[in-house]
């Protein structure tokens, strides 16, 4: 930033410009959770849906769920994660399926 006058004021006393820095926001993970009844149909309809996940790596990421106990749907700031972590939850209940959806602190922040 650059001043007409030399940076200085009306009484001509130099001023000081502070620069502020921003730091970037936490990120949270979505994570899907396996359960013995939640049909696999729903939770990659949830992926497409919700977390705009293509069909081939919705598949992917429910047969994680399924195999591994858990996957990642997507990593969001906290705000975003939290919406969706309340949006599916409430489909689920809907639908009628006790599919488990939690955002967590993405690691190594």
């Amino acid at each position: 930033m650059t001043r007409r006058d030399g940076g200085r004021d009306e009484q001509g006393r130099t001023q000081t410009l502070e620069r502020t820095t921003t730091e970037r926001p936490r990120l949270y993970r979505v994570l899907l959770l396996n359960d013995d009844y939640t049909p696999m149909d729903f939770v990659v309809m949830v992926l497409s849906q919700y977390f705009r996940k293509a069909e081939g790596e919705a598949e992917m990421i429910m047969l994680a769920v399924h195999h591994k106990g858990q996957g990642v749907a997507g990593v969001y700031t906290r705000d975003v994660a939290e919406t969706k972590v309340a949006q599916v939850t409430a489909h689920a209940r809907q639908e009628g399926h006790p599919l488990r959806v939690v955002a967590e602190p993405e690691s190594g922040e």
